[in-house]
């Protein structure tokens, strides 16, 4: 049988034999960025809670070795995509249980630890992708705002709490996603009202407090900078549908603009694109939304379009939503290096995010790192096929991968199994568009 790419420490390449276009349809699996808290969310509940279009990714497979580990009931059938997970008989004890390791998302199941056992543990090596620095004194600040202890031990943070938290009110110093989560988590069940300023409002933050509306709680202002909630004494269960992923959507349309094919993707929130399908105009690419569908149509090769203050260099620009999202950046890079024409990528979120870029050069793209925040390629260059080595960070191998599958010939994306940590049948459905691309072991 062929190795398992995504088994840790496995790590695996990607053979890509490009220059066909890619056509057909496909459905999107559900956002990492969304399913993640909502399974710390359950937590907070004693009540069964089934969640459907759960994903096969690595991620999750965690989270529910950690919920088996505490005692839960967890039954999942990947095929269908349906998870009921129970937590009436689970128990945390710090010094027996361990939270998962190198796994950024794993710091949002700390909320729900305080609210029902008062204790919880933070590992040394809490982390993601490797996006630079992520600290995680935002979150500790906000579990102390409703009442945690800190005490920093030889491996991590212990912190205790008073049950039920405090209610508290608390205003970020930036937008984080995750901080705001961990917020809404620890006010779902504090004693009081609760408000977060500057909270972010992604989709998938947007998602998130549904799931916890549906649960019971009481939150104002999901989608925007101001979260009001009014902790309430227990929340109940239910049954939760997630969405399409907006990123998968994008990486799917994107893949059909590079290749000069024909991909339509499922995607029930159009409205969250009009920002996103300004982005693909600045490349010639024009997405079509109908029926619950999106699509992508180019009139030949990409280029760059050109802005009418002719002194400047067309830019995308990257930062918390509003904005595009810093996540979906690499995909449009590697439009950038197919395209005609000069672009300007400004990430505003992360130092050195834009390192990875030097890859791009075995692929003969001019790409020129300008400062730890921005770079500007020189597209529309002759490309020819390379070995590269992807970063650990999800969307950068799917842009080298993007990259090697416009160009005739054989590439190998090394390292390129953080793919598996957001989209589940990534290759598979590749396939299914067309393309030749197969995993192999990288030793």
């Amino acid at each position: 049988s062929p190795p398992d790419p995504f088994s840790s420490p496995f790590m695996a390449n990607l053979i890509v034999h490009g220059g066909k276009p890619l056509t057909g349809r496909i459905v999107p699996s559900a956002n990492k960025n969304a399913v993640l808290p909502i399974l710390c969310a359950t937590l907070l509940t004693q009540e069964p809670v089934r969640l459907v279009g759960i994903p096969e990714i690595t991620d999750v497979k965690k989270i529910l070795e950690i919920f088996r580990m505490l005692g839960s009931r967890v039954e999942v059938d990947f095929a269908t995509g349906v998870l009921d997970v129970h937590h009436l008989e689970t128990r945390f004890d710090e010094r027996e249980h361990r939270l998962p390791e190198e796994m950024r998302s794993s710091i949002m199941l700390v909320p729900p630890l305080l609210a029902r056992f008062g204790v919880a543990r933070i590992e040394d090596d809490v982390k993601g992708c490797s996006l630079g620095m992520r600290e995680i004194d935002p979150h500790v600040e906000v579990m102390q705002r409703f009442g945690a202890m800190v005490e920093r031990t030889v491996d991590g943070l212990l912190m205790r709490s008073p049950r039920p938290l405090q209610a508290s009110e608390h205003w970020l110093d930036y937008a984080s996603v995750t901080t705001s989560e961990n917020f809404v988590l620890c006010a779902a069940l504090a004693s009081g009202r609760s408000v977060l300023m500057n909270a972010a409002s992604e989709p998938h933050v947007q998602e998130f407090c549904a799931f916890m509306k549906m649960l019971g709680a009481k939150i104002e202002g999901g989608g925007t900078s101001r979260l009001v909630v009014e902790g309430v004494e227990r929340l109940g269960g239910g049954e939760f549908t997630f969405a399409e992923d907006f990123h998968e959507i994008v990486t799917f349309l994107a893949l059909g603009a590079i290749t000069g094919g024909n991909v339509t993707v499922k995607n029930s929130t159009p409205e969250q694109f009009p920002l996103i399908d300004r982005t693909f105009a600045k490349f010639g690419a024009r997405i079509v939304h109908e029926g619950g569908w999106s699509r992508v149509e180019t009139d030949g090769p990409l280029h760059v379009r050109e802005p009418f203050t002719r002194n400047i260099l067309q830019k995308v620009e990257a930062a918390p939503w509003p904005y595009l999202p810093v996540d979906l950046l690499p995909i449009f890079v590697a439009l950038g290096v197919r395209a005609e024409g000069s672009m300007m990528f400004w990430n505003k979120v992360y130092d050195g995010a834009m390192g990875w870029t030097s890859e791009l050069s075995k692929f003969g793209a001019h790409a020129f790192l300008a400062d730890p925040h921005r770079i500007i390629t020189f597209g529309g260059k002759p490309l020819q096929p390379a070995t590269v080595e992807s970063p650990y960070i999800i969307r950068v191998a799917i842009a080298l991968l993007m990259l090697a599958s416009s160009i005739p010939g054989r590439s190998t994306i090394r390292n390129a199994t953080p793919i598996r940590r957001a989209h589940p049948h990534f290759v598979e459905n590749l396939v299914g568009l067309g393309a030749n691309i197969e995993w192999t072991d990288s030793a």
